[in-house]
């Protein structure tokens, strides 16, 4: 699908750190196993963390993640990600608006809108957004305060009606990427399924390949 805006970040497999699932490693030598394996992309998310903790943590995986080439976005907060260097943002439907985001962040960084009904497509100002993460597609209990689960119908219908790429999330692992991505999803977004897993960097690889086959069948 073609977006409004050129499509500088590559969606294939967008891990979302945890810092419980990433205690036992540390969320910046999770995040680098997953880049070995193969994410082209990597969220951080802590919404308990204060401020300076969440700065110091997206300052240290944007120096982690520099020589990789794999851009890092903060969750929810575009003044953490603006201070720490991050190259952008992934935004919530109850979150700063993201065309606001867009005004404080300037025209080259990365803004993502979260759409958990097909019906918020409606509002999105396609001009201000680079993807859309749709969700939760299954049912996850990484996230607390989750939306019902879309499925892969619901999902199916925001690709289909989405002006720019999006990423499938929620309740995604190795047996789900592959009906994501042919239900039109550009990549998945996936939190244990990288975080949790005994080695990070081989889950990461598996999810690499089932999207890259499942694009071949596509």
């Amino acid at each position: 699908m073609a977006g409004i805006m050129a499509r500088r970040h590559d969606l294939s497999v967008y891990f979302v750190t945890d810092p419980v699932l990433c205690a036992a490693r540390g969320v910046v030598e999770t995040a680098l196993a997953a880049v070995q394996g193969g994410a082209t992309l990597v969220q951080l998310r802590d919404p308990q963390a204060n401020g300076r903790a969440l700065f110091e943590a997206a300052a240290a995986l944007v120096a982690a993640l520099r020589p990789t080439g794999v851009p890092l976005i903060v969750n929810d907060r575009p003044d953490i990600a603006l201070a720490a260097g991050a190259a952008g943002v992934h935004v919530g439907q109850g979150d700063l608006p993201a065309a606001v985001v867009r005004q404080l962040l300037g025209p080259d960084a990365i803004v993502g809108l979260s759409i958990t009904d097909p019906a918020q497509l409606a509002d999105v100002p396609w001009d201000c957004v680079d993807h859309l993460g749709a969700g939760p597609v299954f049912t996850t209990a990484t996230k607390a305060d989750a939306a019902p689960a879309m499925g892969l119908a619901g999902l199916a219908a925001v690709c289909a009606q989405a002006r720019c790429p999006v990423v499938a999330i929620g309740g995604i692992g190795l047996a789900q990427a592959g009906a994501c991505i042919q239900a039109g999803a550009d990549g998945v977004a996936v939190v244990s399924a990288i975080a949790a897993a005994a080695d990070p960097a081989a889950a990461s690889r598996q999810l690499a390949a089932a999207v890259k086959e499942a694009r071949g069948h596509g």
